[in-house]
């Protein structure tokens, strides 16, 4: 049970000691209850007492009760203030509710239970009231810390999206790239970034924004081929209720969100003739329509778009407007593969290994030296994005702290051994000493079993045992 201490205060002012006692007996089990007798009683109690409601009668000899909660209003702004009155008395305390900043009056003879509502309700906005002033004072002195917290995360994004952050050695090809991004981020120009699946033009992408005037604002992403052209317009021109079936309410879009910042259309070279046309007036007159709107939105949005394909010949076919493709590629930039990169593959697999050792808690400390070279040697159909998921997988495999050859793919095994075997003998011997070797280390793995051996290397078994037959491994 909560002590009187723990209850919320009320001051019961009345000259009437039988109206005094009622009150004190209906709120007393709720309420920790003060009485006064006159307003110079009440003055001395409220100045001794933190009061937080004051129920006051309006006929006192002293002051009217309007008058007293007037003068509270002046002294002690925080305490919730009631009057109670007779019908007679109603029309001076409807003329002194303002003055009095009167919460609420009671017409006598009151009900207990809707005084005890009331004087409940009443300490309950006194508490939302002090809660509202704390907070309120919390965020002005959070303020400074939180605009200091806002620039030092935004100043972290930048640094790891900044050109330092690219991989790349002194003989790279990436160097010229980057240099070309480092004068191109400054000036307010569309670019289009070319290159296979999994190069890194995304990360390039936020290199130029963040190297840009735009750099504080939005970065929007938005890949053009993983929707159809009705969801894609809606997307990234958002759209107004009822537009089509399921739009609900009115939807801004990514051209909206990203105004004043950056867009980045990944893989531009699968959308539609008629959605091109659409995309070129944004980049043309700087405004776009949402679906089921009359009205154009202007926006001022940098647009960095990026594709796979090789969009001259797409134009030629006629498959790209070339309109739209010159309004793309004001200063275009082609991502080279990783396989014209060999130079940059130790250093980026060390990188890539050091942050997925950080991500997964992993006791792993490097490559075996033989490791490297297998890379190196390897045409990395998939680039980047396929160096990264093999490190992360011989990562999930090593019960050691050395990654060595065992844990590489058997093809990117292969391609380090074939470089490793030099160029003599014929083509075919040198296969089968390759294959030779590659089943060898693979039997070895599981004990000579055949079909453990064959679901590794991607063989049926009897395949499997036709190839051993052949090399001499039966």
């Amino acid at each position: 049970m909560a002590t009187p201490r723990t209850l919320p205060t009320v001051l019961v002012v009345d000259d009437e000691v039988r109206s005094q006692e009622a009150l004190r007996r209906t709120l007393e089990e709720d309420f920790a209850v003060h009485t006064a007798s006159s307003a110079t009683e009440a003055r001395a109690i409220m100045a001794r007492e933190p009061i937080q409601v004051v129920l006051t009668d309006q006929r006192m000899p002293e002051v009217s009760g309007v008058e007293f909660l007037r003068e509270v209003r002046r002294e002690w702004p925080d305490a919730v203030r009631i009057i109670i009155s007779g019908y007679t008395d109603s029309e001076d305390i409807i003329a002194g509710i303002n003055e009095a900043g009167i919460y609420q009056y009671l017409l006598k003879p009151w009900h207990p239970e809707q005084l005890l509502l009331t004087i409940k309700r009443a300490a309950e906005l006194y508490r939302l009231q002090g809660e509202n002033r704390r907070l309120a004072l919390e965020l002005r002195t959070a303020e400074p810390v939180l605009r200091c917290q806002v620039a030092t995360a935004r100043a972290r994004v930048k640094q790891a999206f900044s050109l330092d952050s690219i991989v790349r050695a002194p003989d790279s090809p990436m160097n010229a790239l980057c240099d070309l991004v480092v004068r191109a981020a400054r000036y307010d120009l569309s670019i289009l970034l070319t290159g296979e699946s999994g190069t890194g033009k995304e990360l390039l992408a936020r290199a130029i924004h963040y190297g840009s005037r735009r750099a504080d604002q939005a970065f929007v992403v938005e890949n053009c081929g993983a929707l159809p052209d009705t969801l894609l317009e809606s997307e990234l021109f958002g759209h107004r209720k009822g537009a089509y079936t399921g739009a609900f309410e009115d939807r801004s879009g990514l051209f909206q969100q990203a105004h004043g910042g950056t867009i980045f259309l990944d893989e531009i070279g699968e959308t539609s003739p008629a959605f091109q046309v659409k995309l070129l007036r944004v980049l043309q007159e700087g405004e776009f329509r949402p679906l089921g709107s009359s009205r154009p939105q202007q926006v001022d949005v940098r647009v960095i778009a990026a594709t796979n394909r090789e969009l001259e010949a797409e134009v030629e076919a006629g498959r790209f407007r070339e309109d739209l493709y010159y309004r793309l590629a004001t200063i275009p930039m082609r991502v080279p593969p990783l396989r014209e990169r060999h130079m940059d593959i130790p250093l980026l697999a060390e990188s890539i290994l050091r942050r997925a050792v950080e991500q997964f808690g992993c006791k792993v400390v490097g490559f075996a030296p033989e490791v490297l070279p297998c890379l190196q040697a390897h045409h990395w159909p998939g680039n980047v994005r396929e160096l990264m998921n093999e490190i992360q997988r011989m990562l999930a495999l090593s019960d050691g702290p050395i990654l060595g050859t065992d844990l590489l793919a058997p093809q990117i095994r292969l391609a380090g051994l074939a470089q490793t075997k030099g160029s003599s003998g014929s083509l075919r011997a040198r296969v089968d000493s390759l294959e030779s070797e590659v089943l060898r280390e693979a039997l070895a793995r599981h004990d000579g079993n055949v079909s453990r051996t064959a679901r590794e290397l991607g063989l049926s078994r009897l395949g499997l045992r036709k190839k051993m037959s052949r090399l001499g491994l039966a």
